[in-house]
């Protein structure tokens, strides 16, 4: 019976996930063939220990950001032996079995279907993030919009795509933030279609999703905003380098 591979990845040095982890592990299991999961390297041992007691593939590196742990991930993922993989941040992978399993069923079921596939949200699921992330990420959206030529929400965090995606991923992916570089590499260099797909499985629930981490709201406004440029000089950068060549 056919299942995807599930790649993810955690920063967690209090193991706040250890507890909505145990909630849904059998539920994981039903939907993934194999899990494989990069931790950065302050990441609660207790929380360590849970995942390999639950038959994660965990790959230990240090802390450098989302955009390396996730390529780290990429890398790690050519051990297994599927043709199909689903990329989803550990918190969201979570949220989305806990709240909405029956669909994320039907979405593993989907990915051999396509080629690269973005997983964006509802307008439900997008509304129930915080203000500040809404009102920045529907610019990176916008112009990672335009530029594909079709209507898509990129900073969810969670994707699927076949191991020649992956493949190609690996070797192209060098930006500091992967959400609108992921599909850019994808249609403009190895020149595949990306499809799109809206779930309510990426919504926020503050308990499972929030920061960790005390901020005024100045600073988080500030820190949204930084991570929309990013990401969309992501965006610029490969569609110039693509036009120049």
């Amino acid at each position: 019976m056919y299942k995807p591979v599930l790649l993810c990845c955690v920063h967690d040095p209090k193991g706040d996930n250890i507890m909505p982890l145990t909630k849904v592990i059998n539920r994981l299991d039903e939907v993934y063939s194999q899990k494989y999961i990069t931790v950065s390297d302050v990441t609660c041992q207790k929380l360590i220990d849970k995942l390999r007691k639950y038959n994660f593939k965990i790959r230990t590196i240090p802390k450098r950001g989302a955009a390396n742990a996730r390529r780290e991930v990429l890398s790690f993922g050519l051990d297994s032996n599927g043709d199909y993989f689903h990329y989803c941040d550990f918190d969201r992978i979570i949220t989305w079995a806990s709240r909405h399993f029956d669909e994320l069923k039907r979405v593993a079921e989907e990915l051999k279907c396509s080629s690269y596939i973005i997983f964006g949200r509802t307008e439900r699921a997008f509304s129930s993030h915080p203000i500040e992330w809404q009102e920045t990420e529907k610019i990176s959206n916008s112009i990672c919009s335009i530029v594909l030529k079709k209507e898509v929400d990129v900073t969810a965090g969670s994707c699927g795509f076949s191991r020649e995606c992956l493949e190609g991923l690996i070797q192209y992916s060098n930006a500091k933030m992967t959400d609108s570089e992921w599909p850019m590499i994808v249609k403009r260099i190895i020149g595949l279609e990306i499809d799109y797909k809206k779930v309510d499985g990426l919504e926020y629930i503050e308990d499972i999703n929030a920061l960790r981490r005390e901020q005024t709201d100045n600073e988080k406004w500030i820190g949204r905003l930084k991570l929309c440029q990013i990401i969309c000089e992501a965006v610029l950068k490969i569609d110039r380098e693509n036009k120049e060549r």
